[in-house]
C-alpha cells in the first residue's frame, strides 16, 4: 500500500459531479486515463438521496411496487453500471473512488485490500473488521464492520487497463434507518415471488453509521480529510489538475450518455430535464 499512496495522485473534488450519473461515468473515464497515463487517481463524490441500483435489482419481478416505493420515501433512483445490489446515499454518506492502474493491483482481491488498508490507516483507533455482513444491504466478502454492525461497503470496477474500487462509508445519521428503506424496497420489488437471485434478508440492526459505532462526532467532510491524509501520511501528494481536455470531454459524454440510456427503462423521461441534450 506505502508504494502506491507515496506518488502524486490526481484528486477530482466531490462538487465536480453533482449527479450519480455523472460519478459513474466520470470513474469510467478516469479508468480509461489511468490506463494511458499512469497517475493514480482518487475521487470523492456524495448524492443525496439516492438509492444506487444494481443490475440484478433492475431484475426483481414487482420492481414498479419498490420504485414507487423509493419515490414515496423521498428517493430518487438509478442503476448503476456493474454488479452488487442496491446501496443507499445521502448526505452523511461519503463515497471515495480509487482509479488504479492494473499493475498496481493485478489480483481483485488486491484492490478491496488497498482500499480496508486505506480506512485503517485513516482512522487508526477504531477496530475495522471485513467479512460479509449476511443481513445488511448490499452485503459482500469486503462488508466493514465494527462488532458485527456494518458502516461501509466496497466494490470494484474494471475497464481495460484500469480499475476503479469504490467504497461507500456511512459517516453520519441512522445506519438502520437506511437500511429499513431498502428492507422495504426489496418487500415491495420481490413480495412473494421466489426468485433464482437471492436477494438480501434485511435486518436493519446490523447497520449503522460510523458516528454511532465509534461514538463519535465526524462530519463526512472530517472523514473525508482523513482518509485523503492517507496520501501525505505515506510522502504522497493530490494535484488537482483538470479532467476535461479534449478527447476526455467526448469520451465523459458518451460514458453519461450510457447512463442514462442504461436507466430509461426504470425512469421514462425523468432525465430529460436533467440532461435534454444527451
Amino acid at each position: 500500500m506505502a508504494n502506491i499512496f507515496s506518488q502524486k495522485w490526481q484528486y477530482i473534488p466531490k462538487e465536480t459531479v453533482p449527479h450519480p450519473y455523472q460519478s459513474f461515468a466520470m470513474d469510467d473515464l478516469l479508468q480509461e486515463m489511468v490506463s494511458v497515463d499512469d497517475t493514480p487517481k482518487i475521487r470523492a463524490w456524495i448524492h443525496d438521496p439516492y438509492i444506487i441500483l444494481g443490475l440484478h435489482d433492475a431484475r426483481l419481478p414487482h420492481l414498479e411496487n419498490g420504485l414507487k416505493f423509493l419515490d414515496d420515501s423521498g428517493y430518487d433512483y438509478i442503476v448503476r453500471n456493474s454488479g452488487g445490489l442496491g446501496v443507499v446515499l445521502d448526505d452523511g454518506v461519503l463515497n471515495i473512488s480509487l482509479v488504479l492502474p492494473k499493475s498496481a493491483v493485478p489480483q481483485i482481491d488486491d484492490g478491496y485490500e488497498m482500499m480496508l488498508n486505506m480506512v485503517r490507516t485513516a482512522f487508526p483507533d477504531v477496530p475495522v473488521a471485513a467479512y460479509e455482513i449476511e443481513h445488511s444491504y448490499c452485503p459482500g466478502n469486503y462488508d466493514l464492520s465494527i462488532g458485527g454492525r456494518k458502516f461501509a461497503g466496497i466494490s470494484q470496477r474494471r475497464i481495460r487497463q484500469g480499475v476503479a474500487v469504490q467504497i461507500y462509508l456511512c459517516v453520519t445519521g441512522s445506519g438502520s434507518m437506511r437500511a429499513e428503506i431498502m428492507k422495504g424496497f426489496y418487500e415491495y420489488s420481490r413480495a412473494e415471488d421466489i426468485t433464482r437471485f437471492k436477494y438480501p434478508d434485511i435486518h436493519p440492526g446490523c447497520m449503522a453509521s460510523l458516528n454511532e459505532l465509534y461514538d463519535a462526532s465526524l462530519s463526512v467532510e472530517d472523514a473525508l480529510l482523513k482518509m485523503l491524509g492517507v496520501i501525505s501520511q505515506t510522502g504522497g501528494s493530490l494535484d488537482d489538475q483538470p479532467v476535461f481536455e479534449r478527447p476526455a470531454e467526448a469520451r465523459y459524454q458518451k460514458f453519461l450518455s450510457r447512463m442514462k440510456k442504461r436507466n430509461e427503462k426504470i425512469r421514462g423521461d425523468k432525465d430529460e430535464e436533467i440532461f435534454p441534450d444527451l
